[in-house]
């Protein structure tokens, strides 16, 4: 199974444990704690925390931290068909995005997560790709991305 850091997972259809540290005497304190209950819940996430259940791929989609579950065969070339549904994207909206939510999960409130100033964000709105994106969709036309 893939692991609970990635920001888009696919799975092979097998079995496997998300956070199997208390079978082993550990504790998955490199975040995965922290991580899985922001992604499913805290009383889903604590079932499987607490008792390092194992999660099918199939029940890792249900519950929302698995996007996608392909045969083992079809893996890479569904991860690939993810990162170039990224890869269509500026780079530095990507970027922006990322830091927003990310960060956003540390305040307390959605509105103390809007407020924030964040640092990708002001270059973001200062980059070429800001005028471009919306240049190309006027113009019908692909974006030409520099990501600057």
């Amino acid at each position: 199974m893939a692991p609970v850091a990635y920001d888009a997972r696919q799975n092979r259809s097998l079995k496997g444990a998300v956070l199997p540290e208390p079978r082993v005497g550990l504790a998955a304190l490199a975040g995965g704690v922290h991580r899985l209950p922001r992604q499913i819940g805290l009383k889903r996430a604590m079932s499987m925390i607490l008792t390092g259940r194992r999660v099918s791929a199939a029940e890792g989609k249900e519950l929302g931290f698995v996007n996608e579950v392909v045969p083992a065969a079809q893996l890479m070339t569904a991860a690939r068909r993810w990162a170039d549904l990224i890869l269509e994207c500026a780079p530095l909206s990507i970027r922006a995005s990322k830091d927003s939510v990310m960060r956003g999960l540390d305040q307390a409130s959605l509105e103390q997560a809007m407020a924030q100033q964040l640092d990708s964000v002001a270059t973001l709105y200062r980059s070429q790709d800001f005028i471009e994106g919306p240049q190309a969709f006027a113009e019908k036309r692909p974006p030409n991305w520099q990501g600057k």
